[in-house]
């Protein structure tokens, strides 16, 4: 049987409501996952070491960065799952911010705040096995890693841009035809190419594909009328800790 343990920093749980929506699939393997640790969904709990363990959120507190590696060191196969897990989520956009200026503006003893001065991807703590993108996830990648670790091989997970999805959907390219900004070329695949589906561009909540062209990405922003800081924003709302994409205006 193996032992599953789900485990939450600072993110918004979405990543974890993903893995309860898949109740009909988790049915299936029921007889070979045991859940031994879920607060999300159960008060029940079992002690470690875990054979997989299943991680969403960023690194935000030094009780934070214990923890994590308390996980790692019970955990056969640890897993990122989610932007903020990945690559530090929307709240890594502090770390060009004053964090000290911020709580004294929101909170009235901040004092008693301990935070560190970055919001940052597990991997930047701990070895990772496997990554996760999304935000949310998406189910079908989670429910084919789940699976394929049961049976002893690796996870099939897609390296190439959503753009590939697109011409698999027979979408029309947003750029092209409608003049949307696009981060489609440089995002990992996964979700489904669900914003362009709709008539919007990429946003890439995915993170960066394996082998960007920022550059030809900067132009292409450029050319549907975005400027060099609104593209720096762009690319970095769900990967923060990307190099800038450069611009010439």
């Amino acid at each position: 049987m193996t032992t599953l343990a789900v485990w939450k920093f600072a993110s918004c749980d979405g990543c974890q409501l993903s893995l309860l929506d898949c109740e009909d699939e988790l049915l299936a393997v029921a007889d070979r996952v045991r859940i031994a640790h879920f607060p999300e969904a159960t008060r029940a709990t079992e002690p470690g070491p875990y054979d997989i363990s299943l991680v969403e959120g960023s690194i935000t507190t030094p009780g934070d960065a214990r923890r994590i590696h308390e996980i790692r060191a019970m955990s056969r196969i640890l897993i990122t799952i989610g932007a903020c897990a990945t690559a530090g989520g929307v709240q890594a956009l502090r770390n060009s911010a004053d964090v000290a200026e911020y709580a004294s503006v929101v909170y009235a003893r901040p004092e008693y705040l301990d935070t560190l001065a970055t919001s940052t991807p597990i991997a930047a703590h701990v070895d990772v096995d496997y990554e996760l993108h999304g935000c949310p996830i998406d189910r079908g990648q989670l429910l084919e890693t789940i699976g394929a670790l049961l049976v002893g091989r690796k996870p099939d997970l897609p390296e190439h841009s959503v753009c590939f999805e697109c011409k698999r959907r027979n979408n029309v390219c947003v750029v092209v035809a409608y003049g949307e900004p696009c981060l489609g070329p440089v995002t990992r695949a996964g979700c489904g190419a669900i914003c362009p589906a709709f008539r919007r561009g990429c946003f890439g909540c995915f993170g960066p594909a394996e082998r960007p062209n920022d550059e030809a990405e900067a132009a292409l922003l450029e050319s549907t009328g975005m400027s060099g800081p609104d593209i720096e924003r762009m690319r970095r709302l769900f990967d923060p800790g990307t190099e800038p994409v450069g611009g010439t205006s």
